[in-house]
Order: structure tokens, then C-alpha cells, then sequence
């Protein structure tokens, strides 16, 4: 059975499952150390999930960021990864909807992310869970 749950702690499973999914989500971004784990699920913005099968190890990870401005509540999904040896099972879907449900109950109105088009399998996701596609452009300045 497929179990979603918030990592409140960094243990030694999470610490060590987190650094090869983010390895599979980007080639760039450095893998996140111990302290920069610890940070993340301390922040009061962020709900880190996780996904297992039954008792089994961290299959998927979802980063979801709540934050308030002006106009409301904004809920952003970002960092969604399943193991490559585990996609097609659900935990995609399932880490989607425990974020969908979080905001929700948070009092956000929408939830936002975002998906590279070669992402395929993640796209056709997000939209049959009823994300729309917007009609926007993302800009990026690189601090580096």
C-alpha cells in the first residue's frame, strides 16, 4: 500500500534516499546536505513529503511551499520526484494529491507549479489531477 507522510526529522533514510532522487529530478542542482535537509523541513512555509510502499524505502518526494502576500494564500508544488524503478505506481499522483489537500486545508485558493515539457509523463499527471495549463511566462535571474 502506498504511504504519504511528512518528514518532520532528517534521519538516516531520508538523508540518504533525498540525494539520489533530486540526482534523478535535475543533473545540475548539487544534492542537498544533512543541514540543508534539516533547514527545509524546519521552515515554517514548507510541508516536505514522502512516499513509500508499505514499509519499503522513500520511492518519491514532494516539496510544498506556503507562503502569504497581498492577494492570499499561495501553495507552490515544487521538487516532485519518484524513483525511476517505482514510477507508473502511483506515488506521483498520490504525493500530488496529499499537497493538493494540505493547501486546501491551509486556506490557499490555488496551487501552482511548474514542468518542463519533457517532463511528458508528469505533464499528462498534473492534468488529469486538474491542473491547467496557464497561459504565463516564467522568468529566472540567475544569482550565480
Amino acid at each position: 500500500m502506498l504511504n504519504v507522510f511528512e518528514v518532520h526529522e532528517i534521519d538516516g533514510e531520508v538523508e540518504e534516499a533525498v540525494p539520489g532522487l533530486v540526482r534523478q529530478l535535475s543533473q545540475s542542482a548539487p544534492a542537498p546536505t544533512r543541514e540543508q535537509l534539516e533547514a527545509l523541513v524546519n521552515h515554517p512555509a514548507i510541508t516536505f513529503l514522502a512516499a513509500r510502499v508499505d514499509d519499503g524505502p522513500i520511492i518519491g518526494i514532494l516539496t510544498l511551499a506556503l507562503f502569504p502576500v497581498p492577494t492570499g494564500l499561495r501553495a507552490w508544488i515544487e521538487d516532485v520526484v519518484v524513483d525511476a524503478a517505482a514510477q507508473r505506481q502511483g506515488a506521483g499522483a498520490a504525493l500530488t494529491n496529499a499537497a493538493i489537500e494540505r493547501a486546501r486545508a491551509a486556506g490557499a485558493r490555488t496551487v501552482d507549479l511548474t514542468s518542463r515539457p519533457s517532463r511528458e509523463a508528469a505533464n499528462l499527471l498534473y492534468q488529469r489531477l486538474g491542473f491547467e495549463r496557464r497561459e504565463t511566462n516564467v522568468y529566472r535571474y540567475d544569482l550565480g
